[in-house]
């Protein structure tokens, strides 16, 4: 393979992709691809040639969209107004309708944005493969759940033909109906089921930020709860670092905060001496 070639002239130095190849070959990496940035079409257009270069080098890699800010448009057209309990969206039984359709839509979007590209993507969610089962979060939240069984064995199968599984935060519950989950919360779940090597969760932050602000490269477990302690992790960060402690205690070998809107912050993050981002390990 002509790693030049396909390379991207602003990614990481071909040396050091060439040795980080050599890590992930037999690896899994888990990406949760959210946050209210990636309505921006430039930024998903470079999402998705960064997931078609790593399929092409022979990485295994799942995928788990978001939506949030595509699902307040559609409820904002239907004049639904969201209500919030600790920041997850309180979904009745008109909402979950809608929840779902955009999801599905989101989903079929990154889909055949990649077969456009020759990288195989296939869809996983409610109405096709699901691989979710759940519980219900709480009573007062309606339609949203927690994942309680996660059939690791449909995502194998289809990552050994070098297809991309992309995973909506849907599941089904007792009785088949459908439960939006959180979609950090799906992600962790979905890699400590497969304990992959990585679980990166893009988002819109530039990863965990210190009291001064600056960036923190890495990190352990037991810093980042002195961190929350101290208030210095605040409230819109501390679910998502939730994930992250559950994730590297319970399989997954590190978990990355990286930021999505910076270009190819995924390549860097696997293939560069610098990383992106937060490294969380336990």
């Amino acid at each position: 393979m002509d790693l030049e070639k396909i390379l991207p002239k602003s990614g990481p130095p071909i040396n050091e992709v060439t040795k980080y190849i050599e890590k992930y070959k037999n690896e899994l990496i888990v990406i949760k691809y959210g946050g209210n940035v990636f309505i921006d079409r430039e930024i998903f257009n470079n999402f998705i040639s960064d997931l078609n270069l790593l399929n092409k080098i022979g990485l295994s890699v799942v995928v788990i969209h978001g939506g949030g800010p595509r699902i307040k448009r559609e409820l904002d057209k239907s004049n639904i107004e969201s209500k919030f309990l600790r920041g997850l969206r309180i979904t009745d039984e008109k909402i979950i309708k809608i929840v779902e359709k955009v999801l599905i839509d989101f989903n079929d979007d990154i889909v055949s944005s990649l077969n456009k590209i020759g990288t195989q993507a296939i869809s996983i969610h409610t109405q096709k493969n699901n691989i979710i089962e759940v519980n219900p979060e709480e009573e007062e939240l309606g339609f949203v759940g927690i994942p309680n069984k996660i059939d690791i064995d449909i995502i194998k199968r289809i990552i050994e033909k070098n297809i991309i599984p992309i995973i909506s935060p849907l599941g089904l519950g007792k009785k088949k109906q459908t439960y939006n989950i959180n979609g950090d919360t799906a992600a962790g779940a979905i890699a400590k089921s497969l304990k992959s090597r990585r679980l990166l969760l893009m988002t819109n932050v530039r990863g965990v930020l210190d009291k001064e602000k600056k960036l923190i490269e890495e990190i352990s477990s037991s810093e980042i709860l002195e961190m929350i302690k101290n208030g210095t992790i605040t409230e819109g960060m501390i679910p998502k670092i939730n994930t992250c402690l559950d994730a590297v205690n319970n399989g997954v070998t590190a978990v990355g905060i990286i930021d999505g809107r910076e270009k190819h912050s995924i390549l860097f993050e696997i293939f560069s001496d610098k990383g992106s981002g937060t490294l969380i390990r336990k």
